[in-house]
């Protein structure tokens, strides 16, 4: 028999699935309270766990501009919402579920548009960078190549 999703004092909608996890908001006994924030998951390699990435504005009052900022952190992810890398996600706060885990999925809002081309851009300038010295080293040992075929044919 399924459980019944609990109320959880938040307007979001009930999951379609069921769960018998004791850290989900919906059908465990944790309840979430205090802030609230929308982000992206960058990361469900862990097990009920992934890391949410968001980014605000912080003003400048020097330059009286704002900047780009990100935050990510650890979050709680129920198996009854079936939470996967580039999902854009709504967390709410609850009590310390572990050592780095304060929040906890409330709602999977859908894919981010563009997240994969966002994705393949930071593993390309990951991976760059080690072909780039490869590169550099290699053009390096080309030219002493060419420069001593080309002293030999000058001695010549």
């Amino acid at each position: 028999m399924a459980q019944k999703a609990a109320t959880i004092g938040i307007a979001v909608p009930q999951p379609k699935k069921s769960c018998t996890d004791a850290h989900c908001p919906f059908h465990g006994t944790v309840r979430v309270r205090g802030r609230e924030h929308t982000g992206t998951v960058i990361s469900a390699k862990m097990s009920r766990s992934a890391v949410v990435q968001w980014e605000y504005r912080h003003f400048l009052p020097k330059y009286e501009r704002y900047e780009k900022r990100l935050s990510k952190i650890t979050v709680h992810a129920p198996d009854c919402l079936d939470v996967k890398e580039g999902d854009m996600v709504r967390i709410a706060e609850t009590r310390p579920l572990s050592k780095t885990k304060h929040y906890a999925v409330i709602e999977n809002l859908g894919r981010e548009k563009g997240y994969h081309l966002k994705a393949a851009a930071m593993e390309a300038s990951k991976t760059g960078r080690g072909k780039k010295v490869e590169a550099k080293e290699g053009a390096k040992d080309g030219d002493k190549k060419d420069q001593k075929d080309s002293s030999q044919e000058g001695a010549q």
